[in-house]
C-alpha cells in the first residue's frame, strides 16, 4: 500500500460555468478571509454573507474557521456546527444548481434538513442556502436593475433567467430580515447587453452597491480589474470606489490564470477589502513576477486607478511640466466614428478614398455618407486602430500598441472606418511624420499603458500624454527622458513593460 495519497479539494476542481461566472479556488478564498481581522472567527455573534454562492467555498472556508475559533467558547462539536450554520453562515446562490452544490458543500447535503446533513436544526430544505427564482423588471425593453435585454432574457420557466436575487430588490436587507458583518463573494462578471456582435455590459459592480446598501463592517470581493479604468457604464462606479476612503486593501493581478487558472479575463483580476468604520489609505499589493509588491497610498489621485506604484513618480514628472498649457492627448485624439463611418461600412466603387480594415485596405466611400465635424479631412491624418491589443489579456506581459504594420498615414481627401481612430491631424506630412515618431515612442506608449485595461483604445486613454503643440524632427526616447526627467530606474521600467518597435537603440541616461 502507498502510505501517502493524493486529496484534492473537490471545489479547487471544478469546471467553470463560464469565463464570466467563475468558481473561485480555495486558496483564493482563503487569502481574502485572511484580509478579515482574526477576532472574527472566535466571536459567536458575527455574522456571515455569500450573497453570490456558487460552490459555496466561502461559506465552507468561513464554517471551517468558525469551527476552529469557537471551540473554547462552544466546547460540544455538534452544538458548534449547529450554531454556526443556524446562526452565523448565510448564502444567496445564483442559480437552483449551484444552491445544491453550495448546500452540498456547507452542509455535507444537498437538502438542509437532510439526513446526512451537518446541521441537525434546519426545519426546511434550503436552509440558510436560499434560492429565489426571480424576474427581471422590464422597462423599455431593458431590466430596471441589472440592464439585461429583454429580447434576450425574457424565458420561460425551463430556461434560467440570470435575474440573480440579491440585485434584483430595492430593498436585500429584508432577503434574510438581519443584518449582516461581514458580506464575501465572488459576483457574476457581465450579461449580454444586446448589442452587436457578443456586446455585453458589466454587471458586477451593481453587487458590491448592493452590499454596501446593507451597510456590513466588513465587505471583501473579488471582480474583474476593468473598473480601474474602463468599462461600459462603470464611470460613476470607479468614482465612488476612488473617493472612497473605507477600501483599505486592494490586491491586483495583472494576468487573471494567476487566481483562476484557465480562465481569461482581459484587464485582469482584483479582490478588496471594505471597512465601514475604518478611513484611510489604501495597502495596494500588485503579483509581480510571482511577488506582491506593497504600497500605500490614496486612491483618489488621479481619475483612474493606476495599477503600479512605480509609474506614480513618472506620470506626475510629465505633468508636471505643463507641456503646452497642459494640454493632453485626450483633446487631440478623434473620438470613435472619426468620419460617422462604422466598421461594418461596405467599400464602394468610387467616391472619397477610405481606410477599411487591413484586409480590405484603402478603398472608396461616398462622399454624401462622410461626416466631417471637425474638419480633418483635407489633413494629412496619422491613422491607429480602435483595438490595437486584440488577443492581448495578460498585461503582465510588454505591450506594443502601435508598429507601421496596424497604423496608417491618411493623405489629405482620404477618410476612414471606425476600424481607426484618428490620432493627429496636421497640415503637413512632415508634421504628421514627426507626430508618428512622438507616438512610436516606448515613454508615450508607457503612458497610454497606465489607462488600458482592455483589448479598446478610445481617446481618454491619451488623458497622460502630453499634447506638445509642435511636432518637428524625430522624436526618440532619449530626447523625452531628458525632457522629462526620467530617471534610470523609471526607464527601466518603461522598458520592461513596453515592447520595442523594430531596432531600439541602447539609452544611457545621465542622473545629473
Amino acid at each position: 500500500m502507498i502510505e501517502t495519497s493524493y486529496n484534492p479539494d473537490v471545489l479547487s476542481c471544478l469546471a467553470n460555468l463560464s469565463n464570466d461566472e467563475v468558481f473561485t479556488p480555495p486558496t483564493v478564498v482563503n487569502d481574502m478571509l485572511d484580509l478579515l481581522p482574526s477576532e472574527l472567527w472566535s466571536n459567536p455573534k458575527t455574522t456571515f454573507l455569500d450573497p453570490v454562492s456558487k460552490s459555496g467555498v466561502f461559506l465552507r472556508e468561513i464554517t471551517k474557521r468558525l469551527d476552529k475559533g469557537l471551540e473554547q467558547i462552544i466546547p460540544d462539536k455538534q452544538e458548534r456546527i449547529n450554531h454556526i450554520l443556524k446562526n452565523q453562515v448565510f448564502g444567496i446562490a445564483i442559480t437552483e444548481l449551484t444552491s445544491l452544490l453550495s448546500r452540498r458543500s456547507v452542509y455535507c447535503s444537498k437538502i438542509a434538513n437532510g439526513q446526512y446533513s451537518l446541521c441537525t436544526e434546519f426545519n426546511d430544505e434550503q436552509g440558510n442556502l436560499r434560492f429565489e427564482r426571480m424576474q427581471h423588471s422590464w422597462k423599455n425593453g431593458k431590466c430596471k436593475y441589472c440592464g439585461a435585454n429583454q429580447s434576450e432574457y425574457d424565458r420561460g420557466d425551463e430556461l434560467e433567467t440570470y435575474a440573480y436575487n440579491f440585485i434584483h430588490t430595492d430593498k436585500p436587507e429584508k432577503i434574510f430580515n438581519m443584518k449582516f458583518d461581514v458580506i464575501v463573494g465572488n459576483p457574476p462578471y457581465q450579461l449580454s447587453d444586446g448589442g452587436n456582435s457578443r456586446s455585453a455590459g458589466p454587471i458586477y459592480h451593481k453587487f458590491i452597491q448592493q452590499a454596501k446598501k446593507i451597510n456590513p463592517k466588513y465587505l471583501t470581493m473579488i471582480v474583474p480589474a476593468r473598473w480601474y479604468a474602463g468599462g461600459k457604464g462603470l464611470d460613476e462606479f470607479r468614482s465612488e470606489m476612488l473617493k472612497d476612503k473605507r477600501i483599505r486593501k486592494l490586491v491586483d493581478f495583472e494576468n487573471s490564470n494567476d487566481v483562476f487558472p484557465g480562465v481569461d479575463v482581459a484587464g485582469g483580476i482584483c479582490y478588496f477589502l471594505w471597512e465601514r468604520d475604518n478611513e484611510g489609505l489604501c495597502e495596494v499589493a500588485n503579483l509581480v513576477e510571482g511577488k506582491q509588491v506593497k504600497s500605500e497610498r490614496s486612491l483618489s489621485e488621479f481619475q483612474i486607478f493606476i495599477r503600479h506604484e512605480k509609474a506614480i513618480p513618472i506620470i506626475r514628472k510629465v505633468s508636471e511640466k505643463k507641456e503646452n498649457n497642459g494640454r493632453k492627448l485626450s483633446d487631440f485624439v478623434s473620438s470613435r466614428k472619426p468620419f460617422g463611418l462604422p466598421t461594418n461600412y461596405l467599400p464602394k466603387n468610387n467616391g472619397i478614398p477610405c481606410w477599411f480594415i487591413q484586409r480590405i485596405g484603402l478603398k472608396f466611400a461616398n462622399k454624401t455618407d462622410i461626416v466631417d465635424e471637425n474638419n480633418i479631412l483635407n489633413k494629412w491624418k496619422f491613422l491607429a486602430p480602435k483595438s490595437p491589443i486584440a488577443g492581448q489579456t495578460d498585461f503582465s506581459k510588454p505591450v506594443g500598441f502601435y508598429y507601421d504594420g496596424n497604423t496608417r498615414i491618411a493623405k489629405p481627401g482620404e477618410c476612414c472606418t471606425e476600424s481607426f481612430i484618428v490620432l493627429g491631424a496636421f497640415d503637413s506630412e512632415l508634421e504628421v511624420l514627426s507626430y508618428k515618431s512622438y507616438i512610436f515612442t516606448k515613454v508615450v506608449r508607457f503612458l497610454l499603458l497606465q489607462t488600458v485595461i482592455s483589448q479598446d483604445v478610445t481617446k481618454n486613454n491619451f488623458q497622460f500624454i502630453p499634447d506638445l503643440g509642435k511636432y518637428e524632427g524625430e522624436f526618440t526616447d532619449q530626447i523625452l527622458i531628458e525632457r522629462w526627467g526620467i530617471s534610470n530606474e523609471e526607464w527601466e521600467f518603461i522598458d520592461s513593460k513596453i515592447k520595442n518597435i523594430g531596432s531600439t537603440e541602447n539609452i544611457e541616461i545621465d542622473e545629473e
